[in-house]
């Protein structure tokens, strides 16, 4: 088992209770929840240890934005990735969201937020996390199943599973690696 994953087992959900399997919740969107909820405990955990310096590193040579503004970056992109899940679902097509306006967005958070305060950013973190849990724990599976051609895909459709998957549950894994990295961990 990989380092990575040993630390992230170890980090405690970011709200105060899962998901209760049955009921209204299906199986599906109940795992997504747990997985969002436990990639935004790992990034947190391991966040909440950082120094300041640490805090301030840049994430590379080509990337400057700074380990803080990234998890900060992770935490305000939630409600994004949850409302492209939802018109996903609902079988909306979103041509005009792709890598380019990804990186349009990327640098504006940057420019507003990258002096973010460990606080703040962590706040946000649980907030939008717990949140974003929330509401894919609410989906059906139909709603899961639901397909649209999306810019991110180059215009394959594609689930609303496979946008919870690929963006707001990966996400906070992805730049938990990277951030490893930059510190050279």
């Amino acid at each position: 088992m990989s380092s990575l994953r040993k630390e992230t087992q170890v980090a405690e959900p970011l709200r105060a209770a899962n998901h209760k399997i049955g009921g209204s919740i299906g199986r599906r969107a109940e795992l997504l929840a747990n997985r969002i909820e436990e990639g935004a405990a790992g990034l947190a955990a391991f966040a909440e240890g950082l120094s300041d310096a640490e805090w301030r590193t840049p994430m590379s040579a080509k990337d400057r934005r700074t380990v803080g503004a990234i998890v900060h970056h992770v935490a305000s992109m939630y409600p994004i990735e949850v409302g492209l899940a939802r018109a996903v679902a609902g079988g909306n097509a979103a041509p005009e969201v792709t890598w380019e306006l990804v990186a349009d967005i990327n640098a504006k958070h940057v420019q507003e937020h990258g002096g973010v305060t460990k606080a703040a950013a962590l706040e946000l973190l649980r907030r939008n996390s717990a949140e974003a849990a929330a509401a894919v724990g609410a989906f059906t599976d139909q709603e899961l199943d639901g397909s649209a051609p999306i810019g991110l895909s180059f215009g394959a459709p594609v689930t609303a599973q496979f946008i919870i998957e690929d963006h707001a549950l990966r996400h906070s894994w992805h730049h938990l690696a990277g951030i490893r990295r930059a510190l050279g961990l």
